[in-house]
C-alpha cells in the first residue's frame, strides 16, 4: 500500500486553515508523519505544487518514491478552499492508498481489517443540523443562484434529519480507487466548476465549508450508493480506525491503536510543539537539524 501526503503550498502560506506555532515545527511534523509512515508501507508519494516540491524536496531534502506537482494546476484558484489539494492527491491515485495528514502521525501500522477495506477513514462524526454550517445551506445556497449539487447530496441532507454525519479524514484511502475517483473527483468538481462562483462569492472564510465538501460529501457518497440497487459502488463499505470522533480523541484509545492527530489549535501549542521536537530529535537527529535551517533561512 502506497503512504500518500499532500501540500498546497498557497493555503499555507495565507495561512488558511490550522496552522503550526512556527513555520519550523511545520517542517518537523512533516519530518516525524512521514519518518513514521514509512516503516509501515513499502511507497511513499507527495502530491503538491512546485513551490511546494522546492520546499519539502529540494530543501528539506525529503524522500519520496513519487512526487507530483499536480496542484499547480489549482493555480488561480482561492486558497480558502484548503481541502482541495487533498482531493487532487486522492484522484490521482491508481493503487491503494492511505492519505495521511500532516498532523497525523503513526506509532503502529493500522490494522489489516482496515487496510483492506474499500474505503476507510479516521473515525465517523455527527453533527446537528440546527448550526448556520450544515448540508442544507450550501443546498440553499445553490437553489438560490439556480444551481443544482449532485445527487447524493440532495438525497443525504433531508431537510428532515436533526443530524449529519461526516467521515473524519485525518487519514483516507481505500482499495476501491474507482469509487475514490468519483467521490473525490465530483467534489473538485462543486467548489470549481465556473458556474457555481457565483454562490461560492457569497462566502468569506471557507474553513468549516471544507468540511463539507471533504467529509460530509464522502458520507454522501456512501450512503447514497449504498442504497441505489443499479449503483456500481453500492458494495462499498467504509471501515474507521476508531468507532467514534471521542474514541479517537480519547488518548488511552488513541495511544492503544498508536495513532496520533493533533486537533485544531493544538498544533500550535507550545507543549506540544516541545513534544514534536523531542520525538523527531530522537529518531533523526540530522533531519531535526535541518529543519532548523530550512526554517532560518526563508
Amino acid at each position: 500500500m502506497r503512504a500518500v501526503w499532500s501540500f498546497w503550498s498557497k493555503p499555507y502560506e495565507r495561512s488558511q486553515g490550522r496552522t503550526w506555532g512556527t513555520p519550523r515545527h511545520h517542517l518537523v511534523a512533516w519530518g516525524l508523519s512521514h519518518r513514521l509512515a514509512r516503516a509501515h508501507f513499502e511507497e511513499t508519494m507527495l502530491v503538491t505544487d512546485s513551490a511546494g516540491k522546492r520546499l519539502l524536496v529540494d530543501r528539506l531534502g525529503m524522500e519520496f518514491d513519487h512526487v507530483s506537482t499536480e496542484l499547480d494546476r489549482l493555480d488561480g484558484v482561492d486558497p480558502g478552499w484548503w481541502a482541495l489539494g487533498k482531493l487532487v492527491a486522492y484522484s490521482l491515485q491508481e493503487v491503494p492508498f492511505i492519505h495521511l495528514d500532516t498532523d497525523v502521525f503513526l506509532w503502529k501500522k493500522p490494522e489489516a481489517a482496515v487496510l483492506d477495506a474499500p474505503v476507510f477513514a479516521q473515525c465517523p462524526e455527527l453533527h446537528g443540523t440546527g448550526g448556520e454550517l450544515n448540508p442544507q445551506a450550501i443546498e440553499r445556497l445553490f437553489v438560490r443562484h439556480g444551481l443544482s449539487l449532485p445527487p447524493e447530496w440532495s438525497w443525504s441532507a433531508s431537510p428532515d434529519k436533526a443530524w449529519f454525519r461526516e467521515e473524519n479524514c485525518g487519514i483516507l484511502g481505500g482499495n476501491d480507487l474507482g469509487f475514490i475517483r468519483h467521490y473525490a473527483t465530483d467534489a473538485i468538481r462543486i467548489v470549481t466548476d465556473p458556474s457555481h462562483s457565483p454562490a461560492w462569492t457569497e462566502i468569506g472564510r471557507k474553513d468549516g465549508y471544507n468540511m463539507l465538501i471533504e467529509q460530509f460529501w464522502l458520507s454522501a457518497c456512501l450512503e447514497y450508493h449504498r442504497s441505489d440497487p443499479d449503483s456500481p459502488y453500492r458494495e462499498v463499505q467504509v471501515r474507521h480506525i476508531f468507532p467514534t470522533m471521542d474514541d479517537a480523541f480519547d488518548p488511552r484509545k488513541a495511544a492503544l491503536a498508536g495513532f496520533t492527530h493533533l486537533l485544531g489549535d493544538t498544533k500550535s501549542h507550545p507543549e506540544v510543539s516541545s513534544r514534536l521536537d523531542r520525538r523527531l530529535a530522537a529518531l533523526d537527529p540530522v533531519f531535526h537539524r535541518r529543519c532548523e535551517r530550512v526554517s532560518q533561512s526563508n
